[in-house]
């Protein structure tokens, strides 16, 4: 014999019944509109014409290749950004400062990220600007051909790599690659100098992450022993220390402090 249920719950069934099928009735009539639109949209789509000009037709097959490579270097172009500049340096001392001071999502990464990029273009500005001059604008006005564009735009990349690269992290990569090493150093492959710039890049960001680190260190501590010599165990440390750490960092000034060193701590290579 089933049990017998309230009058109150059977209402409440049925209303819940009637909002359920009020969001069904609702979704089905977003997902038609959303079709329908669908369907406008590939219509217009379908009413234009798209044309690819490969030239007279001869050298099909060099413009095919040349298209692909084109291709291929715009999709990897944000992998060659952050190799072979001062982003991985930059992007690393900001999420360890942030790491530092004991926040989790402020600054957001979007945030470290966007700053980091400004940062790295001023930076590489100049080293930018000597690439476009030697390679890239020669090959755009069809002065070079691109076997002769790409090291010309390459070496202002490259010499801008070997300042910042330790010797050690250089001869490591040199010795594992099996390659003779030249009488100067700028002759060596990308393949060689990039691996060891990044390395490099990566040692540095945590020397400067670990003096970051000190002064908060010491505030944590600060705390920690006022809370224990007045018996509060049970507050965190963390919760107490983290005013204290911010306007910290905000009287001293911290961000321009440390963009300011940041910026100043890479070798740059004078022109010419």
């Amino acid at each position: 014999m089933k049990p017998l249920i309230p009058s109150e719950q059977k209402a409440q069934i049925k209303t819940d019944k009637k909002f359920a099928w009020k969001i069904i009735r609702q979704y089905a009539l977003i997902c038609l509109l959303g079709f329908i639109g669908t369907s406008l949209g590939v219509a217009a789509a379908y009413a234009q014409t798209v044309s690819l000009d490969l030239g007279d037709g001869t050298g099909l097959t060099e413009r095919v290749v040349q298209t692909i490579a084109l291709i291929t270097i715009m999709s990897l172009a944000p992998s060659f950004v952050i190799m072979t500049t001062s982003f991985v340096r930059i992007v690393v001392v900001l999420s360890l400062l942030r790491t530092a001071i004991g926040l989790q999502q402020a600054p957001p990464n979007a945030v470290i990220i966007s700053l980091a990029l400004f940062l790295t273009a001023f930076v590489m500005g100049p080293t930018f600007e000597r690439s476009w001059t030697q390679g890239i604008e020669p090959l755009t006005k069809k002065e070079m051909t691109i076997e002769q564009a790409w090291p010309a735009a390459t070496a202002p990349l490259k010499s801008f790599m070997l300042a910042q690269t330790r010797e050690a992290d250089l001869g490591l990569f040199i010795r594992l690659s099996r390659v003779p090493r030249p009488a100067n150093i700028a002759a060596l492959p990308m393949r060689v100098v990039t691996p060891a710039f990044m390395i490099s890049e990566l040692r540095r960001s945590f020397e400067i992450g670990f003096l970051l680190f000190v002064p908060f260190l010491i505030i944590d501590l600060v705390v920690a022993s006022i809370l224990m010599a007045m018996g509060m165990m049970m507050l965190p440390p963390v919760v107490v220390s983290l005013p204290f750490k911010l306007i910290f960092f905000v009287l001293v000034d911290g961000w321009r402090l440390v963009a300011e060193s940041l910026v100043q701590s890479f070798k740059i290579v004078p022109s010419g």
